[in-house]
């Protein structure tokens, strides 16, 4: 632990700077290159510390109860990388909140002095929703080191508008992660639309995602508005992309390209704001070179990919998700599993994942 020092050595924040975060909704805090808070936002310490001050306290004792910092605690640290890079860091990292842990998309920012050298640093916090160190009734869950790393790829891209691809196998919880990306992004107020395409035969694909005029087909008795246009504004989810029918595959594209489409029928174009998130278990490298996926759609729909590890790579988890969905199935009875059970678990593939 760092020497304590008297309240007059200890680095103070502008005061321009603190009551500026005192504002911010998300949780802020100063601190100096020994890892002492110089200043807190009422958010942090509603946080993190409601019933005492964290002033002169570390970032890493507060935020984490740490007795080291979080790169000798097995943590990925944003100071530690921006010491080493003189620039703005981002990490994830797993806090403790009073209502238990939480994954934390941390922000770091230094702050130069006259000549140029950083001396206190910036540190904004912004919850990754949808995703826990502990079980839970809803959302992800898990502490593995390739479930963290999925997630960090999650916390980089959600507030962009780039295109994602989950690939994964069946089961390991795309739908999920899409649901996490929409409600970390920018779109979050605003819909998340589901298009199953696995479901949907060639012959009403067209119609379900792009909507349709009365009278185009035989039982188009008044006109539909697809699921396109019901998601503008916000997240179009494409389940098993690679089951769309190849003559679809140049509409999705054209949408993509442009945000336009015309409804069946209908001779109009039409405008929507769609962010688009594909999920598929296929291989769509291999279904690209056999034709039965067009190129172009695909390096459009794979702007960003993210893999999802199956449960056989996630080391430490299966208790967590064990823990969770009896909870979740049984909520009024405490059930456990015995440490014998969980070692036979361990012992099967799960070849169907965290549906199995």
């Amino acid at each position: 632990m760092p020497p304590k020092t008297r309240a007059a050595e200890r680095p103070q924040a502008p005061p321009e700077l603190a009551s500026y975060l005192e504002g911010l909704a998300e949780p802020h805090i100063v601190f100096d290159r020994r890892y002492r808070i110089v200043a807190a936002n009422a958010a942090y310490r509603r946080q993190y510390s409601p019933e005492a001050s964290v002033l002169g306290r570390t970032c890493y004792e507060v935020s984490h109860r740490f007795d080291v910092p979080c790169d000798l605690a097995g943590e990925s640290c944003p100071y530690a990388r921006s010491r080493e890079s003189g620039q703005r860091e981002r990490v994830l990292h797993l806090h403790h909140t009073p209502q238990g842990e939480a994954y934390i998309d941390i922000e770091l920012t230094p702050l130069a002095d006259a000549a140029g050298e950083a001396v206190l640093f910036v540190e904004r916090m912004a919850p990754l929703r949808s995703a826990q160190g502990q079980p839970a009734q809803q959302g992800l869950i898990g502490r593995s080191p390739a479930f963290r790393e999925m997630l960090e790829q999650v916390a980089r891209v959600a507030p962009s508008e780039a295109s994602v691809l989950l690939l994964g196998e069946s089961g390991t919880g795309k739908e999920l992660l899409a649901r996490a990306l929409h409600e970390a992004s920018t779109r979050a107020a605003q819909a998340l639309v589901v298009v199953d395409c696995a479901s949907l035969p060639e012959t009403l694909f067209e119609a379900e995602v792009f909507g349709h005029e009365r009278g185009a087909f035989t039982g188009a008795t008044a006109t539909r508005t697809g699921l396109a246009e019901t998601a503008n504004g916000g997240t179009l989810f494409l389940d098993e992309v690679g089951d769309i029918p190849l003559a679809m595959q140049v509409k999705l594209l054209r949408l993509l390209e442009s945000g336009t489409f015309r409804r069946v029928g209908s001779s109009e174009l039409r405008r929507t704001d769609v962010r688009v998130v594909a999920a598929t278990h296929r291989d769509l490298g291999a279904m690209v070179a056999d034709g039965r996926f067009r190129e172009d759609l695909y390096y459009r729909l794979a702007t960003f990919p993210i893999r999802l590890p199956p449960l056989r790579e996630r080391e430490g988890d299966l208790a967590l998700l064990a823990e969770a969905l009896l909870e979740r199935v049984a909520p009024r009875r405490r059930l456990a599993l015995a440490p014998e059970a969980l070692t036979r678990l361990a012992r099967h593939r799960f070849p169907g994942n965290v549906r199995e």
